[in-house]
């Protein structure tokens, strides 16, 4: 699980360093906050993951696992295109903010399934 982490942050980081680029190129900063978004949710946050399913967890499988790393991912990749959607004024706040709502829920439990993931998993020496 921890290499599936590693390639959609490395995919997210990409993501986000091309969004910036075009951001500095064409002096419109306004999808900033998407940018911010997709290296932090999608880059950093993935990239932990990753370190805590291979460091502390053992990289471990199973249903739970799996459920984690499909929240988190659907989640972020909804969270970016959504707001991508909201600051590139190409839907009104009212129709695309229910669907960053869900993906911010779907993010929070995928945390939530992980610090549980932690709490039941002894320490690897």
């Amino acid at each position: 699980m921890d290499r599936k982490f590693v390639v959609c942050a490395l995919s997210y980081a990409l993501l986000g360093m091309l969004l910036g680029i075009h951001m500095a190129a064409s002096q419109n900063h306004g999808q900033f906050v998407t940018h911010a978004h997709i290296m932090l949710v999608g880059f950093v946050v993935s990239f932990i993951y990753a370190l805590c399913h291979r460091l502390w967890l053992g990289n471990p499988t199973g249903r739970l696992v799996q459920i984690q790393f499909y929240l988190h991912q659907g989640g972020a990749l909804l969270m970016a295109v959504g707001l991508f959607q909201l600051y590139g004024k190409r839907m009104p706040p009212e129709q695309i903010e229910p669907v960053l709502s869900l993906a911010s829920l779907l993010v929070l439990a995928a945390m939530a399934i992980m610090l549980y993931l932690f709490l039941r998993t002894r320490s690897l020496p």
